[in-house]
């Protein structure tokens, strides 16, 4: 988790859900919701993820490549594009 105006970042843990059969995209949403963040900037995002995500009001967006120094130096920059849903589809579907 970073915070653009202050530059100070914090890692969120996601180990739960590693080895989740199903759920683990909504799952690790749901974690991010509650950490009140207004934005994700992540590689990829799955169809139950995205809605969960969508649903609290968090912008996604989907970035590869580079670093995160990068891609939060874009964000910042107004040069993400928001995701307009998933870049994948589901591991169940």
């Amino acid at each position: 988790m970073a915070d653009t105006e202050t530059n100070q970042h914090q890692a969120i843990s996601n180990e739960q859900n590693l080895n989740a059969g199903q759920g683990a995209g909504i799952q690790a949403a749901e974690n991010i919701c509650r950490q009140g963040v207004e934005a994700v900037i992540t590689g990829n995002c799955g169809p139950k993820a995205f809605r969960t995500l969508n649903a609290a009001s968090v912008r996604v967006y989907c970035e590869t490549g580079g670093t995160v120094a990068a891609a939060l130096e874009k964000f910042k920059n107004g040069k993400l594009k928001q995701a307009e849903g998933a870049n994948v589809e589901g591991h169940w579907a």
